[in-house]
């Protein structure tokens, strides 16, 4: 068993969260946010040297990204060990995202909640900046709007990719969640995420911006997409968002946020506009 690892730029890293679905297998994929080393890592586990390099190659080539590739053998204990290494709980507010070899032995606090992980499934940890500023907002919109009302409203997480948002906000006790994308691997994987979290009742569908929105208006929206697409399909998006409802916009690099902001600003009387910076990511929250 091999273990290849490229560190990546920013700006990469935020391109192959789109690229690694296109790829023949991508739960041999992990991405995530090293913060010890202060960077992005790409790790991928394949059972010869020769096929790690290979599918480095077509990711990369996908991506158009390029990074010094490091390839060593490991053991499979060690495979398990260096994920157990690099994959540790965390949590925001009532929301903790735990890794699933802990189930059974992790203790939450009383009326909290957890999103299980599975590296081996292209679910990565979670705790990605665009992630960590969805989940912030959905704790927001969750307080502002009462966990007393929240089990009634509807919730579509477009370009759902590994389903992480859909389930946070399961998890949260939101009621009508949907999600989508159009990549059908990142929908299967998706599903295997929803099945791995016990929650059946979260369907995921194989669609665009174009056609995934087929039960709106929507009470709360999710975009964790690039903000040249967000920007692309403001004129689809924004509508469909319900009067008195939430959407909320990620996978925007803080440098084009006003630019985000400036793109759907216009398309409706919204009551309220933020923008919220982690590190070099943004997110912005329009209020219907």
């Amino acid at each position: 068993m091999y273990e290849i690892t490229v560190f990546v730029s920013q700006e990469e890293f935020a391109v192959l969260e789109e690229a690694v679905f296109e790829v023949e297998d991508a739960t041999r994929w992990n991405l995530f946010e090293d913060f010890e080393a202060k960077g992005y890592r790409v790790q991928g586990i394949y059972d010869t040297e020769q096929e790690a390099i290979a599918a480095w190659t077509e990711l990369s080539g996908i991506a158009n990204v390029s990074g010094d590739a490091k390839v060593r053998e490991i053991q499979d204990s060690d495979w398990k060990d260096s994920y157990k290494e690099h994959f540790k709980p965390w949590s925001i507010g009532p929301l903790h995202w735990v890794p699933v070899w802990l189930k059974g032995e992790y203790e939450l606090p009383d009326g909290h909640e957890a999103v299980w992980l599975d590296p081996g499934m292209a679910f990565g940890t979670g705790n990605h900046g665009t992630t960590r500023l969805c989940v912030e907002r959905l704790i927001e919109a969750r307080e502002r709007i009462g966990t007393d009302k929240i089990s009634s409203l509807k919730v579509v997480d477009a370009g759902c990719g590994s389903g992480i948002l859909a389930i946070s906000a399961k998890r949260l006790g939101f009621g009508d969640v949907t999600g989508f994308d159009n990549d059908p691997d990142a929908v299967r994987i998706a599903i295997e995420n929803g099945e791995l979290n016990e929650t059946p009742d979260l369907p995921f569908s194989v669609d665009d911006l174009l056609s995934g929105f087929s039960k709106q208006p929507y009470d709360l929206v999710l975009a964790n997409i690039l903000a040249v697409v967000l920007i692309e399909f403001c004129e689809t998006i924004a509508p469909v968002v319900a009067d008195g409802g939430t959407l909320i916009l990620s996978g925007i690099l803080t440098h084009e946020a006003e630019k985000v902001k400036a793109a759907f600003a216009p398309l409706r009387g919204w009551k309220d506009i933020q923008i919220h910076e982690l590190g070099e990511w943004s997110s912005v929250t329009l209020l219907a």
